[in-house]
């Protein structure tokens, strides 16, 4: 049987000339690490295993939602979880999947390695949508069908609440009770490095089907460090410092959206993160830009890969990036 040829994930962050100095192609918190979060991941104790179960750290999270213990499904990585659960959906009997227009990759990838459908149909499907969209920042629409809970679905709803913690200027999540959660905290807690996820089923979902959900991980996704940070993620403090952070976060993004302005981007409107979307002026050859920003040790997204080409995703970084980005603009683009 011919396999499929499945295209490689596009990320931004670090890459074959390693970390850029000013960073605009994540959307990690910028106001971070989380100096909290730092200090007890120096102390974790590496040398032995987690609980297996991680019967704890479970009991932790669903107090933290307010949830059932036995509704949380812990994941190595966000992209891990999709993957298994694009895998769960092929096996008991699905063939389709949906995902927003414009969407992180990883939705799509998991779809096609387990050959699920990307057409429309009337059929139960996967489908994914993201609070606040990526990489526009903006609203999902499909949340909109998923809050009218009269409305029976017999799809697999998983909502991606990786911007959730990181919406601005008291933005409210829209977390319908029919869906899947994907909580990613190492974005808010501006610690990527750090790879660990978790999930909360709908009340809905089967004991049976948590269970092939579960037996369909590897032992131990989460290693102690990242138990470590899930722990961290749920205390009043850290809480209380990522509360003060999105404060800074709404002021460097309106100048940052200024400053781009300025330099003749078309700034898209609608985000409510700590990222947006811009269109680079026509006569801009992308491979160029991004190129010679890079030589200047500035990294931006290209959205070519979400189905928005001429655009890139900027993280909002602060004042000193913010300038760096100006500076290299001018010199390297233009000058």
């Amino acid at each position: 049987m011919m396999l499929q040829a499945i295209p490689e994930s596009v990320h931004g962050g670090p890459d074959a000339k390693g970390v850029p100095r000013h960073d605009f192609s994540t959307n990690a918190n910028a106001c971070g690490p989380c100096e909290i979060t730092q200090a007890a991941l120096r102390n974790v104790d590496a040398a032995h295993y987690p609980d297996p179960h991680y019967t704890q750290l479970r009991e932790w999270l669903g107090t933290f939602h307010g949830v059932d213990a036995d509704r949380i499904v812990l994941a190595a990585s966000a992209s891990e979880f999709m993957q298994r659960i694009s895998a769960f959906a092929a096996r008991i009997g699905f063939r389709h999947a949906r995902v927003p227009q414009h969407g992180y990759g990883d939705y799509t990838r998991g779809a096609r390695v387990w050959e699920l459908e990307l057409a429309a149909s009337d059929s139960p499907a996967l489908h994914w949508a993201c609070e606040p969209a990526s990489p526009l920042g903006s609203r999902d629409a499909a949340i909109d069908d998923w809050l009218d809970e009269s409305v029976a679905t017999h799809d697999i709803r998983v909502l991606d609440c990786a911007y959730v913690p990181l919406m601005l200027d008291g933005a409210t999540p829209r977390l319908p009770s029919t869906a899947w959660q994907l909580w990613t905290p190492n974005k808010a807690l501006a610690l990527t490095g750090v790879r660990a996820a978790y999930a909360i089923a709908p009340a809905h979902v089967s004991a049976e089907h948590l269970a092939v959900l579960r037996a369909m991980s590897a032992s131990w996704p989460v290693g102690s460090h990242g138990v470590t940070m899930l722990e961290s993620w749920i205390a009043p403090e850290v809480q209380r410092w990522l509360k003060a952070s999105l404060a800074t976060l709404s002021d460097w993004k309106r100048a940052q959206i200024a400053l781009c302005e300025s330099l003749g981007w078309s700034v898209l409107p609608g985000s409510l993160s700590n990222y947006f979307t811009a269109r680079l002026p026509q006569e801009c050859r992308m491979d160029e830009v991004l190129s010679a920003l890079r030589s200047c040790g500035i990294k931006l997204r290209d959205c070519a890969s979400f189905g928005l080409p001429q655009h890139v995703r900027a993280g909002v970084l602060p004042p000193q990036s913010q300038a760096a980005l100006r500076d290299g603009w001018i010199q390297g683009v233009i000058g």
